[in-house]
């Protein structure tokens, strides 16, 4: 990748300085050059220091001993205006260097932070070596695409959060990028809900791409970086089984959803059958289903609920006391209508194959 932004800079270079000019790695291989015929060339290999070096009729000038590969310019010529471009060229690809380095290993950083590839120990460490703030606010969003198409949502959300300094953008795999964003102390949860919006608005809007975001909860210093991320992976799980509709889902937001998401699957298996115990969940078909969801929807209320599904007062009445006749639950009794809900959503949440983080 260093190459790569060694030759951009030579494109821009090459109309200033009209001589042969470029850089070389650690093994004496142009790996850019304003001669395209030279890249790879394989040099004969002499004692180059951080000094100015002249050899076989070039001019070279090392960029430094940092981490990784160790790299040097040349300019064709061995007189005085060849070491000044050779100087003057060390300075500009030592300070593209470093700022990619940086660049690269924050990014990288980050990345083991969030998918607990790095030890506890070792995080403050890291940070120190890399200027890094450790003591701010920060949120892990994810954005996952729900479809394959040719538009990279990276590049997307990297455009809408430049600032390099403070956000970061990475991949997970081909359908999640994450999104660590710095943000204020105290921050409104709504507010980061109502960026995740725009995020999902503009991908929508500009390139009719769908995705859902997941967010996680803001924390306060690095080591907790992967937890705000499985936050939100969890959030996208739970979305996916309760709230099929939302395309933003925020863990704070899950309520007994999140309860209910954390509890083993034997013991969900066990709470169905002491629920049920005069029949099973799958006898009752979709109208009565249907009927029970709107009841919860009207907070119990019999009027509301036959108002709104446009059926007798006395029709609902009936239902309800089928619905009890069938499962022993009186969904008109706060506390049966209680643990009715939680069995339903138990059972949505068994049949969708819950994938834990």
């Amino acid at each position: 990748m260093a190459n790569r932004l060694f030759q951009g800079v030579i494109h821009q270079m090459k109309d200033c300085i009209d001589r042969t000019f470029g850089v070389i790695d650690e093994n004496f291989t142009v790996t850019a050059s304003n001669e395209h015929g030279k890249i790879g060339e394989v040099i004969p290999t002499f004692n180059l220091t951080n000094e100015i070096c002249v050899d076989n009729g070039y001019t070279y000038k090392s960029l430094g001993s940092g981490q990784g590969t160790n790299y040097a310019v040349f300019v064709e010529g061995n007189d005085l205006l060849a070491s000044k471009y050779a100087s003057i060229l060390a300075v500009a690809f030592a300070n593209v260097k470093f700022y990619y380095d940086e660049k690269y290993d924050r990014g990288n950083f980050i990345k083991n932070i969030i998918l607990d590839n790095i030890l506890p120990g070792d995080i403050y460490i890291k940070a120190r070596e890399l200027y890094f703030n450790s003591d701010v606010s920060r949120t892990v969003i994810i954005i996952r695409s729900l479809e394959t198409n040719e538009v990279s949502i990276y590049d997307v959300v990297q455009n809408l959060f430049p600032d390099k300094a403070k956000d970061f953008v990475i991949s997970i795999n081909e359908t999640d990028i994450a999104l660590v964003k710095e943000t204020a102390q105290g921050i409104d949860p709504k507010t980061i809900e109502k960026m995740a919006a725009t995020i999902a608005d503009t991908i929508s809007g500009e390139f009719y791409a769908h995705v859902v975001i997941g967010i996680g909860t803001t924390v306060n210093n690095l080591k907790d970086l992967a937890r705000s991320f499985k936050e939100a992976q969890a959030a996208l799980e739970v979305g996916k089984v309760f709230d099929t509709e939302k395309t933003i889902v925020s863990y704070d937001n899950l309520g007994i959803a999140r309860l209910i998401y954390q509890l083993p699957t034997t013991l969900c298996e066990t709470f169905l059958r002491e629920v049920f115990k005069r029949g099973s969940i799958e006898s009752l078909d979709q109208e009565t289903l249907f009927t029970i969801q709107r009841f919860f929807e009207n907070n119990l209320n019999v009027s509301e609920t036959s108002r709104k599904l446009f059926v007798h007062r006395n029709t609902l009445v009936y239902r309800l006391e089928k619905i009890k006749k069938i499962t022993g639950l009186d969904l008109r009794e706060f506390d049966h209508a209680i643990v009715f809900k939680i069995a339903l959503m138990v059972n949505k949440y068994l049949k969708s194959n819950p994938v834990k983080y």
